[in-house]
């Protein structure tokens, strides 16, 4: 079945009596999920701050809930969640605080679905990793791949902490019927993205390092592991159009890849990159860095077929939009 012979509900039908609670909506994904709500008609959008609810506290959760729930116009069951909050970060960074990374994730996401469950909420939208599949998954990775062996050790704490919302959703529809969904995203990139070099992923990392050393006229950079390594990036405001069309199509618990199917090596990225945005100096590889897990790239048949979901952008016109949207913020006489 493809998408040309599915009739689809009207989308804008179906989103006109919804309340829908982003968390993390202020981030880097979130604001995209937000901003698409917003042009599908999402009667109310509720967007919680972490200074107001810190969602590591099931106490902040409850009372978020209760905030939500208490309005007169508001029932259970036309509220929706769409987690997005988390705590992410590069290679670098999950090395460092492998704890964090896997208590921060299991204590805003688990809790949570259970709370929204005894509430009585319409739907739960939970959001995993490519980084919770096998180190060593057939390429392209499957969904029925993701049980088949350990995640890559140095994001594992942190692919683990979010694969149980797959457990938990896959259990609690079983048990109780409880809608909820969970989608895989392979890497995301684009405008708005984090450029931190101590816990941004490859992409904005690359960017910032390249132009720094562009602006400084350094004659080299440094690069992690040795660039063999493979990776598929999504632009994110294609990640935003495939939660909301899974939101509005899908209800199961079998979980489902978000990607482009565009895979490309470290080595060709950077070298991309060093090209875009005009720096002059050679690339020196530091092969005592971990290259982490050696290709992704996913099947991403499921989306199309379950909620027609393809990415419409493709990679080089994506980061070109990526590098001159942080040229216009960081050096905005240079654009």
């Amino acid at each position: 079945m493809t998408e040309s012979t599915v009739s689809w509900p009207d989308s804008r039908e179906f989103w006109r009596d919804k309340s829908v609670i982003v968390t993390g909506g202020t981030g880097f994904l979130g604001s995209f999920v937000v901003k698409k709500l917003e042009e599908k008609g999402a009667a109310e959008l509720i967007i919680p701050r972490s200074r107001d609810y810190d969602l590591r506290d099931i106490s902040a959760m409850r009372r978020l809930l209760h905030d939500v729930l208490e309005r007169p116009h508001v029932h259970p069951s036309d509220v929706i969640i769409i987690h997005l909050a988390a705590h992410v970060g590069g290679i670098g960074a999950n090395r460092a605080h492998p704890a964090e990374f896997f208590y921060d994730n299991i204590m805003m996401g688990v809790p949570l679905m259970h709370e929204s469950w005894k509430a009585g909420i319409g739907k739960f939208v939970a959001l995993g990793t490519v980084c919770a599949y096998p180190k060593f998954t057939p390429v392209p990775f499957k969904e029925e791949d993701l049980w088949n062996g350990y995640p890559e050790e140095t994001n594992a704490p942190y692919g683990l902490a979010k694969k149980m919302l797959l457990v938990q959703s896959q259990a609690y529809r079983q048990q109780y019927g409880f809608n909820s969904i969970f989608l895989l995203p392979v890497n995301l990139y684009g405008p708005g993205d984090n450029f931190d070099l101590e816990n941004s992923h490859v992409i904005p990392a690359l960017v910032r390092k390249c132009i720094e050393a562009r602006e400084r006229g350094d004659d080299h950079i440094v690069a992690w592991g040795d660039g063999s390594p493979t990776r598929e990036f999504l632009y994110v405001e294609d990640a935003a159009e495939g939660i909301l069309l899974a939101t509005e199509r899908y209800n199961d618990s079998e979980p489902v890849n978000l990607g482009s199917a565009f895979e490309i090596s470290i080595k060709d990225l950077l070298e991309t990159i060093v090209r875009l945005t005009g720096f002059n100096g050679r690339i020196e590889w530091d092969t005592s860095k971990p290259n982490g897990q050696p290709r992704r790239k996913l099947d991403t048949s499921r989306a199309q077929r379950l909620f027609g979901f393809q990415s419409t952008t493709t990679f080089a016109e994506g980061l070109a939009r990526t590098i001159q949207w942080y040229e216009s913020v960081e050096y905005p006489g240079n654009v």
